[in-house]
């Protein structure tokens, strides 16, 4: 795969950073965004520095077009937006290229397991097991921060394209941490508990307000993951670990003990929390699209499927869905979301 030409279809916060570590080790690697963006790129390349490191920051040169026909047949296809552009994207890929590339799939979820198969053959999906951000969202410069340098995850559902599958990890690994999963659909689900938590810690707005029930607030985000935790299990699906996700034995005791005992680990894990890219897209750009169908509302149904009593989820699930779409949303306390979960609780009763 030396020779491999590579695109790189939108360079956000994980598809500039995944592209920019391939690119600093594949001299065949391109990268297609808005006009704007592309500009800045051609300037200032890609930047990149490691959490509390940006002293340190690495700036890397990268190829770039302007339009999808000044690259001839590239031989893999990253896409790197989020589910809900995902369609129209690849309707675009899928005209210029036809169902020639084989295509690396970096969105949160299963959903882009529905949506890519109408298009292409070819198609390996990723976990991405690690936050990036943006320095300035409104900005069409591309600094962007990251947690950890992966891993990612990879793999298919059904573990079919074997040696599609190996050449992605010989490409990635070069650059980046790298897992090749058997279990890929497990995995993927595991990710997604995690991903719960970013509607939530948006809603109360998270590291841009402070949080006036720290207890309330450990509350509601512990027996949010937790009773993601239950769906998957009454669902059929296990745990896998990668990448310092918390396991499920800690998400049930966080939720289950008393707050004080867990509290020091919480604080621990919090602290390491940064802005999801649901936060950066609600609450910094005012936009109204986000994940939230694809992450939460997705456990929404499967709890239904199973006629499970999740108030916590449905209460988070109910007040996004409602918040999230004006364009002009400010954050809620802790304790109105809690009065919604108490209300649904009641209402089960």
């Amino acid at each position: 795969m030396k020779n491999s030409k590579i695109l790189v279809f939108g360079v956000g916060a994980v598809g500039g950073t995944v592209g920019g570590w391939i690119a600093s080790k594949h001299s065949e690697v391109y990268f297609y965004d808005s006009p704007q963006v592309i500009e800045a790129i051609k300037k200032n390349g890609i930047q990149l520095y490691e959490n509390g490191k940006k002293d340190k920051k690495e700036r890397i040169p990268v190829k770039t077009i302007s339009s999808l026909d000044q690259l001839k047949d590239p031989d893999i296809v990253i896409i790197a937006v989020k589910n809900y552009s995902l369609d129209s994207v690849s309707k675009i890929i899928k005209q210029t290229y036809g169902d020639k590339p084989l295509i690396l799939a970096l969105q949160n979820g299963i959903e882009n397991q529905k949506i890519l198969p109408k298009y292409f053959s070819k198609i390996i999906y990723a976990i991405v097991s690690y936050n990036a951000w943006f320095d300035d969202p409104q900005s069409s410069d591309r600094t962007i921060g990251y947690q950890k340098k992966g891993p990612i995850v990879i793999g298919t559902p059904q573990n079919d394209f074997r040696k599609e599958v190996m050449d992605i990890y010989e490409i990635l690994s070069q650059g980046v941490e790298t897992i090749v999963s058997d279990h890929f659909q497990d995995a993927a689900h595991c990710k997604m508990v995690v991903n719960l938590t970013n509607s939530f810690t948006t809603l109360v707005g998270h590291q841009f307000r402070e949080i006036s029930d720290p207890d309330l607030f450990q509350k509601l985000l512990t027996n949010l993951t937790y009773e993601g935790v239950q769906i998957l299990k009454k669902s059929g699906f296990h745990e896998v670990k990668f990448g310092g996700m918390p396991s499920w034995t800690l998400m049930k005791a966080a939720a289950k003990l008393p707050i004080c005992m867990i509290r020091p680990i919480f604080k621990k894990n919090i602290r390491k929390m940064v802005m999801s890219s649901m936060a950066q897209d609600i609450l910094q750009r005012g936009g109204t699209d986000s994940e939230l169908e694809s992450l939460n509302g997705y456990f929404i149904r499967l709890a239904d499927q199973h006629k499970m009593d999740v108030p916590y989820n449905r209460a988070v699930y109910e007040l996004c869905k409602k918040s999230f779409g004006k364009g002009d949303f400010h954050p809620m306390d802790v304790k109105e979301v809690f009065e919604k979960v108490v209300d649904h609780s009641h209402h089960k009763q």
